[in-house]
């Protein structure tokens, strides 16, 4: 069975459902977390981050796209969403359910000082 979408093309109705497990899978850990990050393991970027957030005393949600059974489709929803050339896949920081964007945006924050009061809100911290 096929999806027709906007463009006249079809799209199996299996990739569909694929994507749209995804994205829920994406967005109910978000939603459902302070601070989520999507890594990889063996990325030196994402262990930078890790220990920017660990270091700053927050205990993030970090999936390991590697190690996770849908890992792949992930990393390719996450391409789309950083589809706007600021940011690589991985890694991918969602604060308080948002997309934050990537090594470049997290470190950004850090350094002009948007980054606690953003974690502050989202419940990440407590100080």
């Amino acid at each position: 069975m096929e999806v027709a979408n906007a463009n006249k093309s079809a799209i199996p109705i299996s990739k569909f459902n694929s994507e749209e497990k995804t994205y829920e899978i994406v967005s109910d850990l978000a939603s459902s977390n302070a601070v989520v990050l999507f890594s990889m393991s063996g990325c030196c970027m994402c262990t930078v981050a890790k220990r920017l957030l660990f270091g700053l005393g927050v205990g993030p949600t970090i999936v390991e796209l590697d190690h996770h059974a849908a890992g792949q489709e992930i990393h390719s929803l996450l391409f789309k969403l950083a589809s706007d050339g600021q940011h690589k896949p991985v890694p991918a920081v969602f604060v308080g359910g948002k997309l934050l964007g990537g090594i470049e945006t997290l470190m950004a924050c850090h350094i002009n000082g948007t980054l606690v009061p953003l974690l502050k809100d989202a419940g990440a911290l407590w100080l």
